[in-house]
C-alpha cells in the first residue's frame, strides 16, 4: 500500500511566501480607477509567485500533493470587482500547470465554507455557482481542469436536514456538468456525519472525501470506519486515482473541532489500522496549523514503525 501526504497553501518553513495575499474592498473602493487595476495585478502577481516557491518546495521535498490557496486572485468573485485575471497572468498559470504536470503532483482547491448548495436562499447558491467558476477558471488557466479537484462542504441544515438535503439536488443542477465533475465533497465536524455525506455523493456520483478529525469531533457520526471506508473507496473508483482523506487532530480535548499545529500519530492511528485490511492506495491531506512541518513530522514517525517503509519525502510504503 501507497500512502502519499501533502499540505495545504503555504510552506511555513518558507520565509514570506503567503499564496493569499489579500486586498479588501474597503482598501480597494478607496484608490482610483488606475491604483485599482495596479493593486489586483500587485498583489495577484505576488500570490502567484508565491504559489510556485510553495510548490518548487514541496517537490525540493518530494511532497507529491498540494492544495492552492482560494485567495490567489484578490475580490475575484466580489460582485463589484470581477475581473478578468487569466489574461493578464496568462504565462504564470501556465508555467504553474506545467510545473505540476511534469512532476505529477496531485492538487486541488477547497472553496470557503460559505460555498455551498443547501441554502434556502438563492443568491447562496448563485455565490456558490460563481465561487465554483472562479476555482474552475484557475484550474482551466493552468491547464489542470481535468486533474484537479475542488473540495466543498454539503452545507448548512436549516433546521431540517431533509429539507437542506433536497434543496442540495436542486440547487446543485445549478452547477454547470462540467464543474460539478470536478467536485469532491467532504464530512464536517457539526452538520453532515460521514454516512450522511457519502449518500449525496452516491446520489450524484461526486467522490468522497474523508475528514477524519470532523469525523472524530462530530458528536452524531458514530458509524464505525468500516462502514465508512469501503464506500469512500467506491467513490472513486471511476477517476482512476486513490482516495483523499483529509488529517488533522484537536487542538485540546475541550477545542476537538481546533486544528493542533502538528498531526497526533496516537490519534490517527486507528484510522491506519482501519485501512491496512483493504490493501488500498491512499493520498493523506494534512490540515495541522504547521502545514509542511507537521506534514514531515508525521511521515517521519509513521515511516518509523516496523515494517514500513518511507519511499519519498512525502511517500511511505504501508505494510505493518
Amino acid at each position: 500500500m501507497r500512502y502519499r501526504f501533502g499540505y495545504v497553501s503555504n510552506a511555513v518553513t518558507l520565509w514570506e511566501a503567503s499564496p493569499a495575499k489579500s486586498l479588501t474592498f474597503a482598501r480597494y473602493s478607496k484608490l482610483s480607477k488606475e491604483e485599482r487595476k495596479e493593486a489586483l495585478l500587485r498583489t495577484t502577481k505576488a500570490n502567484l509567485v508565491n504559489t510556485l516557491r510553495t510548490l518548487y518546495f514541496a517537490i525540493a521535498h518530494d511532497i507529491p500533493l498540494y492544495r492552492f490557496s482560494s485567495s490567489i486572485v484578490p475580490l475575484a468573485t466580489h460582485p463589484e470587482v470581477r475581473w478578468d485575471f487569466v489574461t493578464p497572468f496568462h504565462k504564470e498559470f501556465l508555467e504553474i500547470g506545467e510545473l505540476v504536470k511534469r512532476h505529477n503532483l496531485r492538487v486541488s482547491f477547497h472553496p470557503n465554507q460559505f460555498t455551498l448548495f443547501t441554502s434556502p436562499k438563492p443568491s447562496i447558491t448563485d455565490n456558490a455557482v460563481i465561487d465554483m467558476t472562479y476555482h474552475y477558471q484557475m484550474l482551466e488557466a493552468m491547464k489542470l481542469e481535468k486533474e484537479g479537484y475542488m473540495n466543498i462542504h454539503v452545507g448548512g441544515a436549516y433546521g431540517d436536514k431533509e429539507s437542506a438535503l433536497q434543496r442540495f439536488d436542486e440547487n446543485i443542477k445549478q452547477l454547470p456538468a462540467h464543474i460539478k465533475a470536478r467536485m469532491t465533497l467532504e464530512n464536517d465536524d457539526k452538520t453532515y456525519t460521514s454516512l450522511e455525506t457519502l449518500g449525496v455523493c452516491e446520489k450524484h456520483d461526486i467522490p468522497f472525501v474523508f475528514d477524519y478529525h470532523h469525523h472524530v469531533a462530530n458528536k452524531d457520526d458514530d458509524a464505525a470506519l468500516d462502514d465508512i471506508l469501503p464506500r469512500m473507496f467506491d467513490t472513486w473508483t471511476k477517476t482512476g486515482i486513490p482516495p483523499k482523506i483529509h488529517l488533522s487532530s484537536p487542538k485540546s480535548e475541550k477545542a476537538i473541532r481546533s486544528h493542533a499545529d502538528g498531526v497526533d500519530m496516537d490519534f490517527v492511528l486507528p484510522l491506519f489500522q482501519a485501512l491496512k485490511p483493504y490493501g488500498r492506495d491512499v493520498d493523506f491531506m494534512i490540515e495541522a496549523k504547521l502545514k509542511d512541518q507537521a506534514l514531515l513530522r508525521l511521515v517521519e514517525e509513521l515511516s518509523a514503525i516496523r515494517g514500513n517503509k518511507r519511499t519519498g519525502g512525502g511517500t511511505i510504503e504501508w505494510k505493518s
